[in-house]
């Protein structure tokens, strides 16, 4: 008689560290957050150096985006939340060594603040529109409110600076923090996140300009950062390299496994080779339409934070 014996480990949804509980929710909110400290930190260092009407766009046109990206980006969070109505108790505390936790204080800092930021330019950048809703004319206060901010704009730039750094190393230093993930246990996470972020922001002002001088300066800004970017992610795969045995099979997802096209085919390829490579064209003084690596880089982006999501939840550390 034969007999066969069957085991099997823990298998507990949305407990167990080898399922997948992250969907693409977090994703999207991970790029929109990258994407809002990008535009923002742009906004306010100009600001700051005076260059506002230089580049309008980096510091005016472009606020409009990160508003809006981030209650995008949070209602998405939300969204993802198991039990959405106790979201408010992570706001009873706050704890020094949670990557969660500071991320979920700057963003409660700098979401109203880009909402100020937008509202300062408000008038100046669209007065067709307020003519259209006369905001101003039906809510006097307002007037007051857009003088106060307008005088504080600069308090406004240098708390934003600092914070919108943290914003966009916190969206890389929240996967890095499970170190039962192989895939995630890289400290290149954190600055690789933030230099995608300010790559992406910078595209999107690129996107979004008119103004060829700042179309050329935000593309050498960009040039820079996607080399940047590029030697980060060789760091963080020869790290994968020289780790454990459980690193290195988790790295073979990203190199020789089933997200190998995706990540080297339109991550690092289509979106940093190739829009390096053009937005260098058009630096030499060749003509290049400027949204086709602007879009790419976008779109590289967004599918880096897709890639890394999905694929850091397939690996774990076994113990």
């Amino acid at each position: 008689m034969q007999e066969e014996l069957f085991t099997s480990g823990r298998h507990i949804p949305h407990i167990d560290p080898s399922l997948e509980i992250w969907h693409w929710p977090i994703s999207l909110y991970l790029f929109l957050g990258g994407l809002s400290a990008g535009l923002l930190f742009f906004a306010a260092l100009f600001y700051i150096l005076g260059k506002d009407k230089e580049y309008p766009t980096a510091v005016k046109i472009a606020s409009i985006v990160p508003p809006i990206a981030l209650s995008l980006g949070l209602l998405a969070l939300v969204y993802d939340l198991t039990h959405k109505l106790y979201t408010w108790q992570l706001y009873m505390t706050f704890r020094i060594e949670s990557p969660m936790s500071w991320g979920a204080w700057v963003l409660l800092i700098v979401t109203p603040l880009s909402f100020l930021w937008t509202f300062s330019y408000y008038r100046e950048i669209y007065p067709r529109l307020e003519q259209k809703l006369q905001v101003f004319k039906k809510f006097k206060f307002l007037t007051n409110v857009e003088k106060f901010v307008q005088e504080n704009r600069i308090y406004m730039a240098y708390v934003l600076i600092p914070l919108t750094l943290v914003l966009g190393i916190y969206t890389g230093i929240l996967l890095s923090a499970f170190n039962a993930r192989p895939l995630w246990n890289n400290a290149i996470l954190g600055p690789l996140f933030l230099v995608s972020g300010l790559s992406t922001g910078a595209a999107a002002i690129i996107l979004l300009s008119k103004n060829k001088k700042e179309k050329h300066m935000f593309g050498k800004i960009d040039l820079v950062l996607i080399i940047i970017e590029l030697a980060l992610i060789v760091h963080m795969i020869m790290g994968y390299y020289a780790g454990s045995q459980v690193q290195l099979e988790a790295m073979q997802l990203l190199v020789g496994g089933e997200f190998t096209l995706i990540f080297f085919g339109f991550v690092v390829i289509l979106g940093l080779i190739i829009p390096a490579i053009l937005e260098l064209i058009e630096l030499i003084g060749y003509k290049v339409p400027s949204m086709v690596p602007a879009l790419l880089v976008l779109l590289g982006g967004l599918i880096f934070r897709f890639v890394m999501v999905e694929a850091g939840q397939l690996t774990r550390f076994l113990y």
